[in-house]
């Protein structure tokens, strides 16, 4: 018989790269276990499931196993709403790589759908709950730097066909520079000043076609279905305004992921697709950048932390930090990007969710 400190057993679908730190973590986070791994490609199940002793399955099989109560949908962001709804029908919990869907209207169905079964939704990332994102949030809402009023946000490289060895999905609907790191930013934003109230932005595809470096398919080359570098201002329900471009269209930059000014000092962010540091602010009457302590917490790669987060929140009848809420919140900001662009005009956001509570409570 499970007892309530007995850990989550849970199901990972899609064996893609991302799974393999998922996996190596889950040995070590506390209220979960990965018992089996699905994907489409049975081939990618069984290597996974050879190389860390669990089982290897089908997604028919896993979703049908009632003794596992959380799915980990690691598959590419074209299937997250399928794998995720198909999930929730068979009445899982579900923790889901970002972005949540592809669309709004698919978001929210997610979200419904948890709801009638009296489920949990999370969603990656996660990142903000490592310890360099806490130590920015400590210092925000200890008034470190005053009532932040601005702020700077970006992503920009050259694209992931460099390195990645299948980097043809970054290039299509769901792809892109937004859809693929603006869960990071806009998620640590959020949880940084809270959610957002409309937007502006621009966006263009620069390259019509990229050539794949990557050895596994060196030379392939990939037709490019989506605006490659987008821009735009943020407006935030505390009034905060903050530039953010995200770009697979350029080749070096010195600009900082993300800064906050507020009216008495500046906070230099780390990377949001990190957890550790280092974090740096700059106060009013010395202008001299100094490095913040870092709260405790992970430093390191910690991917799974928030299915971790997740699961103890089911097993307590509470709320994940990663809930299904910001997350739906994080993807209309993403979509309104798109239409803002579009129709040349400003976008209002509908949604709300709340900050995320730090890690240490």
């Amino acid at each position: 018989m499970k007892k309530p400190s007995d850990p989550t057993r849970t199901g990972l679908i899609g064996c893609g790269n991302i799974s393999e730190i998922y996996l190596e973590n889950a040995g070590r986070l506390d209220g979960i276990e990965i018992v089996a791994c699905a994907d489409i490609d049975p081939g990618a199940a069984v290597a996974r499931a050879g190389q860390f002793d669990i089982e290897a399955l089908s997604p028919e099989q896993l979703l049908a196993r009632p003794d596992i109560e959380l799915v980990l949908n690691l598959t590419t962001p074209q299937a997250h709403a399928e794998v995720s709804s198909r999930a929730l029908r068979a009445g899982k919990h579900v923790y889901s790589e970002k972005p949540l869907a592809l669309s709004l209207e698919e978001g929210r169905s997610l979200l419904d759908l948890a709801r009638a079964g009296g489920l949990l939704v999370g969603c990656a990332p996660d990142t903000f709950l490592g310890a360099g994102i806490a130590t920015c949030r400590k210092a925000i809402d200890c008034g470190a730097i005053g009532r932040p009023v601005a702020g700077t946000a970006f992503m920009m490289c050259r694209g992931h066909e460099s390195w990645h060895p299948d980097p043809g999905f970054y290039y299509k609907k769901g792809g892109g520079p937004l859809f693929d790191m603006g869960p990071y930013y806009i998620t640590a934003l959020v949880h940084l000043l809270g959610p957002l109230r409309r937007l502006s932005a621009m966006a263009s595809t620069s390259f019509p076609e990229r050539v794949v470096t990557s050895p596994e398919r060196c030379g392939e080359v990939i037709p490019v279905e989506v605006a490659t570098h987008l821009s735009g201002t943020l407006e935030f329900e505390s009034g905060a305004l903050v530039t953010m471009a995200m770009s697979f269209d350029v080749c070096h930059h010195t600009n900082h992921p993300i800064e906050i000014h507020g009216e008495s000092g500046s906070l230099q962010v780390p990377d949001p697709n990190s957890f550790g540091g280092p974090v740096r602010i700059a106060r009013k009457d010395s202008g001299a950048w100094e490095e913040l302590p870092l709260e405790r917490g992970e430093t390191g790669n910690a991917r799974g932390l928030g299915a971790a987060d997740l699961a103890l929140a089911a097993r307590d009848d509470g709320s994940p930090r990663c809930c299904g809420e910001l997350a739906l919140h994080v993807l209309e900001v993403i979509c309104a990007f798109e239409e803002s662009s579009r129709k040349g005009c400003r976008i209002e956001i509908s949604s709300r969710c709340e900050r995320p509570r730090p890690l240490a409570e």
